[in-house]
């Protein structure tokens, strides 16, 4: 009788050693009382896929041992061999780190979604690409959830999948900026962003992270500004957040952006108001010139 064909090896996931799957999820991830807010989660990071059993890493090597993958990287053959098996891919454990630190475990809130998490596992991935998260936060995953994986569970609504080239060289630039400072501008606007991604505990589950990170992909003036402050010789000193004097039945925050003159010193702010109540953030007021009472 002719001989199975050999295991594969393990392809780029790593291995999680517990011996139960991850998908023993909760109906809601957020079991909060009718009075309670919910914590909403805004974050920008990376999707990494993860065997939730040895079971599991075996049926996922056996099944893409019947594919030729002659030729191809660990992570090739894991981005298409969840893309041809979603069976398998419903089975895995979904990480989300933020600036390398595994931070959430991820669930899909409708399985159509399934695909969003499928298509962040990039074939060719490099050190730009961005994965932002949109979804509410729940309790600690339990131990057998992700192989003895425990962290918190966020039930995503909406994922997000970029490269910061491509977000820096979409934004649209400004009419005060000639075309031959083009590439001044996206060198400024690119220092921005990743002023912003790497502030101190930016896992995007706070209503200031959660503005700071809204305005960094959804609202193109906070570059704009960045870039005719520097041609002014001024430097991005700090991102506040505070509470906005707006706040009633609605949470709402003012983010403050301070440049530092290189010479003088002579400090220069800027701030807009974001809605955070919900979970989708959005713009109150535009970016406009910042006074302290």
């Amino acid at each position: 009788m002719t001989e199975p064909p050999a295991d594969p090896p393990v392809p780029e996931p790593e291995r999680a050693d517990a011996a139960t799957g991850g998908q023993e999820m909760m109906s809601s991830p957020n079991e909060s009382s009718a009075t309670q807010r919910p914590t909403y989660v805004y974050a920008l990071g990376r999707v990494q896929p993860r065997f939730p059993s040895i079971s599991i890493e075996k049926e996922f090597s056996q099944a893409v041992a019947r594919s030729d993958t002659s030729g191809q990287t660990n992570r090739q053959v894991v981005a298409a061999g969840l893309a041809d098996h979603r069976y398998l891919a419903r089975q895995m454990c979904w990480v989300f780190t933020i600036e390398g630190l595994e931070t959430y475990l991820l669930y899909a809130r409708d399985t159509a979604d399934l695909d969003l998490l499928i298509q962040a596992v990039r074939a060719e991935p490099t050190g730009q690409d961005v994965d932002m998260v949109i979804g509410t936060q729940g309790p600690i995953a339990p131990p057998q959830a992700c192989g003895g994986l425990s962290l918190p569970m966020v039930l995503a609504d909406q994922i997000y999948s970029f490269d910061r080239g491509a977000l820096i060289a979409e934004l649209p630039r400004p009419d005060n900026i000639a075309a031959a400072d083009d590439a001044q501008f996206r060198a400024s606007a690119g220092e921005m962003l990743d002023h912003i991604m790497q502030l101190a505990d930016n896992a995007g589950a706070t209503d200031e992270h959660r503005a700071i990170n809204y305005l960094a992909v959804r609202y193109p003036a906070v570059y704009a500004t960045a870039a005719a402050e520097h041609s002014r010789n001024n430097s991005l000193a700090a991102v506040d957040v505070r509470p906005s004097r707006l706040t009633g039945t609605r949470v709402i925050v003012d983010v403050v952006f301070s440049y530092i003159h290189r010479q003088t010193d002579v400090a220069t702010k800027y701030f807009c108001r974001v809605d955070v109540t919900d979970e989708f953030p959005f713009l109150v007021t535009k970016l406009t010139p910042f006074f302290e009472r």
